[in-house]
């Protein structure tokens, strides 16, 4: 028998509060080395603090039936600047047969676009693969699909370079940023909103 899988309607999403600090004192992604800094992210002050001066929103995921802390994930304003001319050609040849055709011609000029960053996303070991990540991945693009408040275009997400990772960022149909980054530890990959569409 396989494992339990999750739905939108089984969690319990809030913004991190000083009563979570109990259960993320030993909330763990996993053993694995790549793991090692975000698993100290979540479990340190500086996780309180960054929310507290929102540097990002952060947060928790529980089981609506046991109130289990199951995930963790944060958000940012974030901003596509791209470094290399190269890079900016590449992201505009890749962009122009998905943005709406009025839309094109501006798209072109731009320099930078606005977008809301995943900066740190974990799902608890024992839960992974298990449909959670991907139902908050797709919750997040929901959310900002027809965001009306300020503008944004792109969700984008630094994530661990590992082959895991970056083939589930794939199966969301995120594309990576830049050609430069495929020895780094994290990844810089983008969706595009269906708004620019």
């Amino acid at each position: 028998m396989g494992k339990i899988q999750f739905s939108a309607s089984d969690l319990d999403i809030t913004k991190l509060n000083e009563d979570d600090k109990d259960d993320l004192s030993s909330f763990s992604c996993g053993k694995e080395n790549c793991y090692n800094e975000l698993n100290a992210f979540f479990q340190s002050p500086e996780l309180y603090l960054s929310n507290k001066y929102h540097y990002y929103s952060v947060y928790v995921v529980r089981l609506k039936k046991t109130s289990e802390l199951i995930a963790v994930f944060t958000l940012a304003n974030d901003c596509i600047v791209l470094k290399s001319e190269e890079d900016e050609d590449d992201l505009k040849e890749e962009l122009k047969p998905e943005v709406a055709d009025e839309y094109c011609k501006i798209l072109e000029k731009q320099t930078s676009y606005p977008a809301i960053n995943i900066g740190h996303l974990g799902v608890k070991e024992e839960y992974q693969s298990r449909r959670i990540g991907g139902t908050l991945v797709n919750i997040i693009i929901g959310s900002f699909k027809n965001f009306d408040k300020a503008g944004c275009q792109f969700i984008t997400v630094d994530s661990l370079n590992n082959s895991r990772t970056n083939k589930f960022y794939s199966s969301h149909n995120f594309s990576n940023l830049s050609n430069s980054d495929f020895s780094c530890v994290t990844q810089r990959k983008y969706l595009l909103l269906e708004c620019v569409k």
